[in-house]
């Protein structure tokens, strides 16, 4: 994993920030925990928790309170006779202060 912290303290480089959140997550479960002030999104494997809500803060300017993350292995598939499997995925579920929100139909 990419260090993004440097010497100083709270020092952050921006682009690893926003390499930290690949696309939003926009499935029937993660649009009923928007009633409950949480955004889900893919992350890479190596992403810490502190990342996380570094990152979502930075990136998109709103109150983060907790982040839980899921790590889901790949599915072993076969496709005409070929085996094959899907890549290992990361998501994280984000819950945001009261009266914040992050809209993922737009783009950042």
């Amino acid at each position: 994993m990419i260090n993004v912290f440097s010497k100083k303290k709270d020092a952050v480089i921006p682009e690893i920030l926003y390499q930290m959140i690949r696309c939003p997550v926009v499935t029937e479960k993660a649009t009923l925990g928007s009633q409950h002030s949480q955004v889900t999104f893919r992350v890479p494997l190596d992403a810490g928790k502190a990342i996380i809500k570094e990152a979502v803060q930075s990136v998109f300017k709103v109150k983060v309170i907790n982040v839980n993350t899921s790590r889901q292995k790949g599915k072993l598939k076969v496709f005409k006779g070929r085996r094959g499997s899907r890549n290992d995925t990361k998501k994280a579920i984000v819950t945001l202060a009261e009266g914040q929100m992050i809209d993922v139909a737009t783009g950042v």
